[in-house]
């Protein structure tokens, strides 16, 4: 009979994930969450996995296997409570899957404050069009794939590093329990700061991570980041290979359309030929080449093979266009990310007028830790919009510094309203959050709709 895993936390991407991976590897799986909703949660049932609404205690008559926790429980959950005083089996959703599923596997792990999502489904399609069937699980959802988790025959796995921590029992970072033999460190920045107190914390779990990469394996090192390399120094016993450098992989200008050549050692190795936006792209490009080649993939094939990327959703997605005026989502809530997705679209508008609509929602950004930053962020759009419900800081006040082009909002319904009554054809409103924005999106591209 097969092995039966109740999840807690299943509605969350990753968990999810885990649950489809493991639905698919013949174990019985079932699993709770506090809010079981769509689109995961119609996922999770078409697999035919039983879905059950809370945390309660009751759900201890289940009686599975092993209960697979994920980071969003707490001690005081009620049904983690009875675990606890019932003596039952427990394990962290990183740990389950990394001796479940990962174990003589080849491992390749995205790692980095930015373009995790995009690095993992970049190289999951270049090995995917050279015939690798990798598995993977992605934090997001990747265009190319039906799934953002799938675990094949293949040895191949690509994983979304995250360095996030495990669980509540478990305070190491995520990537610690993967054990790579290829590893991307894509940049690293302070974030988080609900779980680390300084740039220092975050550096040292990712120094933990390149501990565990054998050493006839591959690190793929970001070497224009500063704090990438302060962590290299710390100690490395495995080969680096560098992107960003002129002494490694190195991406040429991008044309309008977002076509670029690709270098290595100086010596050129092809174009990529894509529609995606900013530097930042090229770079998660050449992370994705640099971590395909060490599991066999030609530069030439891995080029061509990005010339078919199709993206991932929430990453300067085109919700629709209404009377002229094209709205995007976009993932965007740290200063940085901000800064580039905007950067990104300039180059691709021109003159066209950007409309930045910003939900600072995150939990860095709720406390304000990177505050000071968002203003200088915002440089390349023409209005900015920001929403300020649930943040502990004054930001009229810091936004003040933008002038007239800037405007804040407590309440979503005047937010649009200012939004749609400024925009006009030809405009470009880019909405940026890390979560569904009270459904912001459909709303203005309706009222741009109906507007006379």
């Amino acid at each position: 009979m097969a092995a039966h895993l109740h999840i807690l936390g299943i509605c969350g991407t990753f968990m999810g994930g885990i649950a489809a991976i493991a639905k698919s590897a013949g174990y019985r799986v079932t699993g709770c969450d506090a809010n079981v909703y769509p689109p995961m949660s119609d996922q999770l049932r078409a697999l035919g996995i039983e879905l059950t609404e809370g945390f309660g205690a009751e759900q201890l008559a289940l009686r599975p296997d092993v209960w697979v926790i994920g980071n969003v429980v707490t001690r005081g959950n009620p049904l983690m409570e009875a675990i606890l005083d019932a003596g039952e089996r427990y394990v962290s959703g990183p740990q389950w899957f990394a001796e479940e599923v990962l174990a003589g596997k080849h491992v390749l792990a995205v790692a980095g404050t930015h373009g995790k999502t995009t690095v993992s489904a970049m190289l999951a399609g270049i090995l995917e069009r050279a015939g690798l069937a990798p598995g993977f699980l992605i934090g997001g959802v990747p265009n190319d794939f039906p799934v953002s988790a799938r675990l094949t025959a293949s040895r191949l796995f690509v994983i979304e590093a995250d360095e996030y921590d495990t669980a509540f029992f478990d305070k190491r970072s995520k990537f610690v329990h993967y054990r790579p033999r290829t590893a991307i460190l894509n940049n690293i920045e302070f974030d988080h700061a609900d779980i680390f107190d300084d740039l220092a914390a975050i550096e040292r779990q990712f120094h933990h991570f390149v501990r565990t990469v054998p050493r006839s394996g591959k690190v793929v090192a970001n070497g224009a980041d500063e704090s990438v390399k302060r962590v290299l120094t710390l100690g490395c016993w495995t080969p680096v290979e560098a992107f960003g450098l002129a002494q490694g992989w190195q991406a040429g200008e991008a044309d309008q359309d977002g076509a670029f050549d690709v270098f290595y050692a100086g010596q050129p190795l092809g174009r990529v030929r894509w529609s995606l936006l900013g530097a930042h792209n090229r770079l998660n490009a050449l992370a994705a080449l640099a971590a395909a080649r060490h599991v066999g993939v030609e530069p030439a094939a891995a080029i061509d093979a990005l010339g078919s990327f199709g993206g991932v959703r929430r990453r300067m997605q085109v919700r629709g266009q209404a009377k002229g005026v094209t709205v995007y989502d976009d993932f965007a809530h740290h200063p940085t990310a901000i800064r580039t997705t905007l950067e990104g679209l300039r180059h691709r508008v021109g003159k066209a007028r950007i409309l930045a609509v910003l939900d600072p929602r995150s939990h860095t950004m709720k406390r304000g830790v990177l505050k000071d930053a968002l203003p200088p962020s915002l440089a390349q759009a023409d209005r900015v919009y920001v929403y300020t419900s649930g943040i502990a800081w004054d930001a009229r006040s810091l936004f003040a510094l933008l002038g007239a082009r800037a405007r804040c909002e407590a309440e979503l319904e005047p937010l649009i309203a200012a939004v749609v009554a400024e925009a006009r054809a030809g405009d470009h409103v880019l909405v940026m959050s890390n979560g569904g924005f009270g459904g912001i999106h459909e709303k203005l591209l309706d009222r741009l709709s109906a507007r006379v």
